[in-house]
């Protein structure tokens, strides 16, 4: 068993902590996936402020309810400009710069291709898109077609762009609930949205809160404490083959069945473990080193990929 620990410890997170605190554990649905809190709590239920909180981002980002912000916006006339609300605005702005800083690895705007390759609400297809086809569709999924005014909060409609945020809203979604529960009191929690994790203080017993990575037959385990650290996974292994290179406007076939990122923001690690994924290590080693990023990849032939800020992170 390998255990990747913080690089800092939160001092204040051990005072006053009762070993005998009850922890509640609490679940529901959302984004088409399961959302679970585990909570050193002995407050009032917080399953309705948890639920609510979601289904408002729902109501912004998603793209599988139709009267949302996100699925109005895809419907807009070309030149129009759309008001975003203040979730969906700052998912749009990390996304916008996690494309240019991953060098288009990630792209907020693939909706097109992604409803065709079946992967997004029309449901499955009979047949895949074609290389005419791909091409044809490749300029409605060009990111830098977006304009973007970070001021007002505002995003330009060119015309036939759709927005998918698939692979970092659910980071986003858990910051949101951390953020939330922190701010009503609760000191030590772990949040879970669809696989997405994010920890911050400790258990009762004092222990963090322990998560291991989903590990294939033959790697030695890999378990992370998530004491102020967030963890995502991307891949074949997590989603089949529906990560699509903005590249090539095809899933990527680069070998990686799952990219795991470790980052104090949850969103960041679902928006690198997207980019990676597709980039792969070749690529994608250097990119996460340059940037410090934690980043394992596991590979279909059973070979294991690790950044030196994970390696740094593995206790001897």
């Amino acid at each position: 068993m390998r255990v990747a620990l913080p690089s800092v410890i939160d001092g204040d997170a051990l005072c006053g902590l009762d070993p005998k605190a009850p922890v509640v554990a609490l679940s529901g649905q959302t984004m088409g996936t399961v959302w679970r809190v585990r909570a050193v709590w002995a407050g009032d239920d917080l399953h309705g402020a948890i639920a609510a909180r979601l289904d408002d981002l729902v109501r912004q980002m998603s793209h599988w309810q139709a009267d949302s912000e996100l699925c109005l916006f895809n419907n807009l006339p070309g030149g129009e400009w759309a008001s975003l609300s203040p979730d969906f605005a700052h998912v749009i702005e990390a996304s916008l710069d996690l494309a240019q800083a991953s060098g288009g690895a990630f792209s907020p705007a693939m909706g097109r291709l992604v409803d065709r390759w079946g992967f997004g609400p029309p449901g499955q297809v009979a047949t895949p898109p074609g290389d005419d086809e791909v091409a044809a569709l490749r300029p409605f999924c060009d990111v830098l077609r977006l304009a973007w005014d970070g001021a007002a909060g505002r995003l330009r409609q060119p015309g036939g762009v759709a927005l998918d945020l698939s692979g970092i809203a659910k980071g986003y979604a858990v910051d949101a609930l951390a953020a939330m529960l922190r701010a009503m009191g609760v000191r030590h929690g772990l949040v879970e949205v669809g696989g997405e994790l994010s920890g911050w203080g400790v258990q009762s017993d004092g222990q963090p809160w322990w998560v291991d990575l989903e590990n294939p037959a033959g790697l030695a385990p890999l378990r992370i404490a998530l004491h102020g650290l967030a963890v995502a996974t991307s891949g074949t292994y997590v989603r089949g083959g529906h990560n699509l290179d903005p590249a090539t406007g095809r899933p990527a076939h680069n070998g990686v069945l799952a990219c795991s990122v470790i980052h104090p923001q949850a969103m960041i690690a679902d928006g690198w473990a997207s980019a990676l994924s597709v980039s792969g290590p070749d690529r994608g080693r250097e990119m996460a080193d340059r940037r410090g990023l934690a980043v394992r990849w596991v590979m279909e032939d059973g070979a294991e990929v690790l950044s030196a800020a994970l390696n740094d992170l593995i206790a001897n």
